[in-house]
This record gives C-alpha cells, structure tokens and sequence, in this order.
C-alpha cells in the first residue's frame, strides 16, 4: 500500500513528505549515508573508568552520561 500526500502552503504545494521536512524552520541536518563500515562499540565501562558519570564533548558542547542506581544510562546536555 502506497500513502500519497499533499500539502499546500503559501509558496505552492509539497509533493513529498521530505519536501515537508526539509522546509521546517531549525530542521535538522542531512543524515550522513551509512558507511559499509561497522559501528565503533564501546563499552560503558570503559567510558566512565569505574565511576558512575563521565562527560562527552560535542561540537563544543557538554553532555553528560550518567549510570543510575537502576543500571540504566542517562545522557544529559
């Protein structure tokens, strides 16, 4: 089954819901192509070294990765 849409806006008509998206004021960058290689695996342990938090660096920003009581992970900015 094949779902067709079409929206219409001031500037004329959205054929395709990528239209729609790449249109959207602050949208998000391009997904990068997957590579044929495979992905990095790291394990948590070794990014907090024994601890429970540890701080990732990102385009000039902190984010902050936490192990909760529970064993699950938190990752805040």
């Amino acid at each position: 089954m094949k779902l067709q849409v079409t929206c219409k806006y001031e500037g004329g008509v959205f054929e395709t819901l990528s239209q729609v998206r790449d249109s959207m004021p602050g949208k998000p960058a391009k997904r990068p192509v997957p590579s044929s290689q495979p992905v990095k695996r790291i394990a948590v342990s070794d990014l907090l070294d024994g601890g429970r938090e540890a701080v990732l660096l990102h385009d000039g920003d902190e984010y902050r990765l936490r192990l909760t009581s529970n064993g699950k992970l938190i990752l805040t900015k």
